[in-house]
């Protein structure tokens, strides 16, 4: 939907490849050890360095893939084995066509190889900082067209008017039909300062669109103190991804607006495409004391469970907005914060993917992410392929998408927020009824409360 993230560095040569969390839709990582994919024994088998790399991608599959379509099975696996090592392979392009290959019987667009330049690539795109025009791709689940999950703020896309839900349908002139997100990603990336032009296709019209490539700075949080009419203070945050300082910028965001007595918060998370897990659960931390943020599950029914820890930086009323770009990690943290009755979601129903990547480098530089565990919210849902529906829905026109630009959002401007502006005004209202409650109850023998609550004669 790039969302510096975490270690970049490729896995070491020999059995123990660097094993990373993926949260599709943002490429992000957080540290994962697991256990040696190739053992000696099977290493051993193999001998040339093509047929070496072929197998790891087997057994990376063998061991840890969770089957999403019920294309994969153990026996299946086996024998694809079998027929792809007893071929002879000339050059390392060969070896990767039949990874490639192997991947696809899977039917899974999320786990997919790259080769070294592809991986380093991606490495760089985690960094904190992109080359290209700033467009986050995904396979649609049912049309297996290129589809936007997210322009990224401030990039080409972004200016040029690029929306979640486009269909790109040429590259250069060049259709993408049948196309992967690998070969249009090679496509659309360049050298800075050059153009590309995409075909886009948006309510059954044809958009050119002319991109010039560039270098993209990504700042995960931006924040405003916006004063409603009876004069509350908002506290606007808009974290638009997940990487590898977003929970510091959102602590730093949290504490500044706290020392400024804000009333309470709308969090921004429309067309965040997600990033880190770690990210989210650290953030969701920081607005939950208790309760669980998410679990994950593999294959295996092994569940890891996230909990809050008891420091949370604020307990003022929060909204949530939320849209069709909203995806992976952003799921979490709605999710857990939907869940945990701490925030009211607001806008329109999120992307829905509901799976966790492991991102592994291989021996010979390149890398793969493999499909390993959905996860789930504090409540059970698996939102993959539903997504979370908001308790307030605010449907932002095709119209006023257009019309709205980047310094508009979180204003009066913007459709969404004024609806979750007004949401919050009445959680602050209430929430001040309840503080006022505890101040003061009629018949206790609180009377310092009291006379601090009493109004003076007139």
């Amino acid at each position: 939907m790039r969302p510096g993230r975490a270690d970049s560095k490729n896995g070491s040569r020999g059995v123990r490849p660097r094993a990373l969390v993926l949260m599709v839709g943002a490429g992000a990582f957080a540290g994962l050890c697991l256990p040696p994919l190739l053992q000696p024994s099977a290493a051993s088998l193999v001998s040339d360095s093509p047929k070496e790399v072929i197998d790891q991608t087997w057994q990376i599959i063998f061991r840890d893939y969770l089957d999403i379509n019920g294309k994969y099975t153990p026996d299946k696996w086996r024998n694809l084995r079998r027929q792809v090592l007893a071929k002879s392979y000339g050059s390392t392009k060969e070896s990767y066509e039949a990874i490639r290959g192997m991947l696809a019987t899977l039917d899974d667009p999320y786990t997919r190889f790259m080769d070294p330049r592809e991986f380093k690539e991606m490495q760089i795109d985690t960094s904190g900082e992109l080359s290209g025009v700033g467009i986050q791709l995904s396979l649609d689940k049912d049309t297996k067209e290129l589809t936007v999950v997210s322009p990224i703020e401030g990039s080409p896309a972004s200016r040029a008017g690029v929306l979640p839900k486009d269909v790109i349908t040429a590259i250069d002139g060049k259709s993408t039909k049948g196309m992967s997100t690998e070969d249009a990603v090679k496509l659309i990336r360049g050298q800075a300062g050059s153009t590309v032009n995409l075909q886009l296709r948006r309510n059954g019209k044809v958009i050119d669109t002319p991109l010039v490539r560039a270098r993209i700075e990504l700042h995960a949080v931006d924040t405003q103190i916006n004063t409603a009419g009876d004069g509350t203070k908002i506290g606007y945050i808009r974290l638009k991804q997940f990487n590898a300082n977003a929970a510091k910028d959102m602590a730093d965001a949290l504490k500044d607006l706290e020392k400024q007595k804000v009333d309470g918060y709308v969090l921004d998370l429309r067309s965040n495409p997600g990033g880190l897990l770690m990210a989210s659960i650290a953030i969701a931390r920081q607005w939950l004391n208790e309760g669980v943020i998410v679990s994950t599950k593999t294959r295996d029914g092994i569940q890891d469970t996230k909990r809050a820890v008891g420091r949370a930086l604020t307990d003022r009323p929060l909204v949530v907005l939320v849209n069709e770009g909203s995806a992976s990690a952003s799921e979490i943290l709605s999710g857990a914060l939907q869940d945990n009755h701490r925030a009211v979601l607001v806008g329109e129903k999120t992307f829905g993917k509901g799976l966790v990547q492991s991102v592994r480098g291989l021996t010979d530089g390149s890398g793969m992410t493999v499909t390993i565990a959905k996860y789930l919210t504090p409540s059970g849902r698996d939102i993959h392929k539903h997504g979370i529906d908001p308790d307030v829905r605010a449907k932002l026109t095709p119209q006023d998408a257009e019309k709205l630009r980047l310094e508009d959002l979180g204003t009066k401007k913007d459709s969404q927020y004024r609806v979750a502006e007004s949401t919050l005004l009445k959680q602050v209202k209430a929430a001040g009824s309840v503080t006022k409650a505890r101040l003061y109850s009629p018949g206790s023998a609180n009377l310092p409360e009291a006379l601090k609550s009493a109004q003076p004669a007139q």
